[in-house]
C-alpha cells in the first residue's frame, strides 16, 4: 500500500493471543507491503494478517490492541514505547477507510451513467452493463467484505474454519508456496459443508478437510488450489455473484455499496451446492508448471481410474523433473491435524 511505503518493513515486538482460552505469546511484528506478519521469537510465522482488514479494540489508548476485521478472538497487543508501529498501523487504518466505498462518492461518481442505463433498460445488453461497471468501480476493501460476509453466512452449514493451534503455521507455509501475483489467496479448512475446494471475492478459498485428512501427500490439496486460481481468474468471483443476484441487487452495491442481506444468502447457499465451474486445460496446466506443481495427483483424486482426467495426468509438467516440495513432511502431518482442536 502506498500510504505505508516508508513504513516498509518495519518491525517492534508485541503479545499475540490466537484464541481468548489461550496464553498470550511474545512475538515480532513485522509490517510489510501487504500483511502484518506475527513471528515467535525463533522467527516461525505464526499468523499473516491482511493490511486491508485490521481493527482496533481501544482507539486512543495505550497499550493498543488490534485484531482481524471481524474475528475478535485473534488479538495482538503493541506496548507503548513501539509508538511507529502503532503509528504506522494507525496510518494504515486510515487509509483504508478513507479507501472505502461511500455511499455520496460512488453515487455521485455513477449518476450520469445510471441515468444513462436507466434510458435503454429494455435492451437485454443492460444487466450485464451493469455489472461490468460494478466489477471496475467496487474496491478490493469491499471484495473482502463481501468475501467476509459469504464466510459468516456459509458457516451456518461449514461450522467455523478448522484453528488448530499446532497446524496454524503449516496453513501459513501452504498459503506461502501457493502465492501467486494476481493477488492474495487466502486458504481456510472447514469441518462440513465444502465438496472440495471453492474460491469466493477477497481470495478466500475454502478446503474440505478430507483434502488434508485423506491423502498422503500435500500434492493433491495443493491441485485443488490451484483449479480454483485458475477458475478465479477466468472468471470473476464477484462477477459470478452478481450476475446470479441480478440487477436490483447489482444496483444497490453501487448505489449504497452494500449488497442486499438476501443476495449474500442465496450466493452463499449457491457456492457449497453448485458444481465447479469446468475448467480448460491449456491455463490449468500452465499454471501447474509455473507453481512448480504435479498435476497428476489432481487428476487421479478427481478419477481414481484417471480415464476421464487422462490430459490433466499425461501433461503433467514437473514429470522427470525435480519437483520442489509443496510442503515439508512435517509440517504436512501438522496440517493434517488442523481440524482435530
Amino acid at each position: 500500500m502506498t500510504a505505508l511505503t516508508k513504513y516498509d518493513r518495519l518491525e517492534s515486538a508485541g503479545l499475540w493471543r490466537a484464541a481468548p482460552d489461550q496464553q498470550c505469546v511474545d512475538v515480532i511484528v513485522s509490517l510489510g507491503n501487504a500483511t502484518l506478519t506475527i513471528k515467535d521469537t525463533r522467527d516461525q510465522a505464526l499468523a499473516h494478517w491482511s493490511l486491508a482488514a485490521i481493527a482496533r479494540s481501544n482507539p486512543g489508548k495505550r497499550p493498543a490492541l488490534f485484531h482481524p476485521e471481524g474475528d475478535t478472538s485473534e488479538t495482538l497487543e503493541i506496548a507503548t514505547d513501539e509508538d511507529e508501529m502503532i503509528r504506522a498501523i494507525e496510518k494504515l487504518r486510515k487509509a483504508v477507510e478513507r479507501a472505502r466505498p461511500r455511499k455520496g462518492r460512488l453515487r455521485g461518481v455513477l449518476t450520469i451513467g445510471i441515468l444513462a442505463a436507466a434510458a435503454i433498460a429494455a435492451v437485454t445488453f443492460l444487466p450485464n452493463a451493469i455489472v461490468d461497471q460494478a466489477i471496475k468501480v467496487v474496491p478490493d476493501v469491499k471484495r473482502a467484505e463481501i468475501g467476509n460476509a459469504l464466510l459468516t453466512q456459509m458457516q451456518r452449514a461449514t461450522g467455523a474454519p478448522c484453528s488448530g493451534s499446532s497446524a496454524r503455521n503449516a496453513l501459513v507455509e501452504l498459503t506461502q508456496r501457493l502465492s501467486t501475483d494476481e493477488g492474495p489467496t487466502y486458504l481456510a479448512v472447514m469441518r462440513a459443508g465444502v465438496k472440495d475446494a471453492l474460491h469466493m471475492p477477497g481470495g478466500v478459498i475454502l478446503l474440505s478437510r478430507t483434502l488434508v485428512e485423506d491423502h498422503e501427500d500435500p500434492d493433491v490439496v495443493a491441485g485443488y488450489i490451484v483449479a480454483e486460481q485458475t477458475r478465479r481468474a477466468a472468471r470473476d468471483p464477484l462477477r459470478h455473484m452478481l450476475e446470479n443476484s441480478g440487477m436490483f441487487a447489482t444496483l444497490r452495491l453501487l448505489t449504497t455499496s452494500n449488497l442486499p442481506a438476501s443476495a449474500i444468502k442465496s450466493h452463499a447457499k449457491k457456492l457449497l451446492t453448485e458444481s465447479p465451474m469446468p475448467l480448460p486445460m491449456e491455463p490449468l496446466l500452465a499454471r501447474f508448471a509455473r507453481q512448480a506443481i504435479p498435476s497428476s495427483p489432481y487428476g487421479y483424486a478427481l478419477d481414481v481410474t484417471g480415464e476421464i482426467t487422462l490430459p490433466i495426468i499425461e501433461g503433467d509438467p514437473i514429470t522427470g523433473t525435480s519437483q520442489r516440495p509443496v510442503l515439508p513432511d512435517a509440517s504436512w502431518v501438522r496440517l493434517q491435524t488442523i481440524c482435530e482442536g
